[in-house]
């Protein structure tokens, strides 16, 4: 980290976001936005920095927790032009519903309150009350079911644990794995016995088979999408190793057989040449 130049604050980003947004002096492309044209580019900036979480690159990480920062600062900078709230709005309502969700940390409301030391709170009542107070807030807004405010846009495996953890909370939840991996079975028959019929029929069996799958990596404490994408980038690695050495005895992916990828796919399996590094 280079500390021999002057450091920017918040305060500059700010500046700049507004210098981006002037009429006269900023930026044709940043004028041209609002909430819903760059709500796309929030979701990849948060893509991408789990990615560099996941990496170990420390040094994309500090880079990407920036780009994620900017989408908040421009955010801020519509609902100011639009005088629905300015940034300090969005930190005021941040640091109220922290304390009001850590009462054991803030009992009076007070950020510098003092907190009472000869009692501790486990992390399962945490939480409990965590839970609690945000059915209360959910009331508030008149969403009352406990499954209202989880968001749709959510990654569909990342949506499913969220719906599952929730409804687990009041009971209704499978009692082990055992329980899941039969629920699996029963699932996976009928998906079987759904070929040949409708796809939106075969869609709904094979729906249902991905959701036990989701609910058995909760109870095994495995997060179906973070599991699901390492998997993913595995394969990757592997098939890229597979493309290189079929380039280096000449061969192209088209020519080569299927047999003949299979073999090197082994051989790259039992060597385990594509595992990744571990981060630091």
């Amino acid at each position: 980290m280079d500390t021999d130049q002057p450091r920017h604050d918040l305060d500059s980003l700010l500046r700049v976001m507004r210098r981006l947004r002037d009429p006269q002096r900023g930026c044709a492309w940043d004028l041209q936005q609002d909430f819903r044209s760059i709500a796309p580019a929030t979701l990849e900036e948060a893509h991408e920095l789990v990615e560099a979480i996941e990496q170990g690159d420390f040094v994309h990480v500090r880079e990407e927790l920036g780009d994620v920062l900017f989408q908040v600062i421009f955010y801020a900078q519509l609902g100011a032009e639009l005088q629905l709230f300015d940034f300090t709005d969005i930190v005021h309502t941040l640091v109220e519903k922290l304390v009001r969700r850590h009462p054991h940390v803030f009992p009076s409301g007070d950020i510098d309150g003092v907190v009472d030391r000869s009692t501790s709170t486990s992390v399962i009542e945490v939480k409990r009350n965590w839970e609690t107070i945000k059915q209360s807030e959910r009331e508030a807004r008149r969403q009352a079911g406990i499954l209202d405010d989880i968001p749709k846009v959510l990654p569909a495996l990342s949506r499913a644990r969220k719906v599952q953890q929730r409804v687990a909370r009041v009971g209704f939840d499978w009692d082990s794995e055992t329980g899941v991996l039969a629920k699996i079975e029963e699932e996976l028959v009928e998906y079987r016995t759904a070929q040949g019929q409708s796809q939106q029929r075969r869609e709904e069996e094979l729906g249902d088979l991905l959701f036990s799958c989701v609910n058995l990596a909760r109870h095994a404490g495995i997060d179906a999408e973070a599991a699901l994408r390492r998997s993913t980038q595995k394969f990757e690695r592997r098939f890229g190793l597979v493309e290189q050495y079929l380039a280096e005895a000449g061969e192209s992916l088209e020519e080569a057989s299927l047999e003949r990828m299979d073999e090197l796919w082994e051989q790259v399996k039992q060597a385990g040449l594509a595992e990744p590094q571990s981060p630091v």
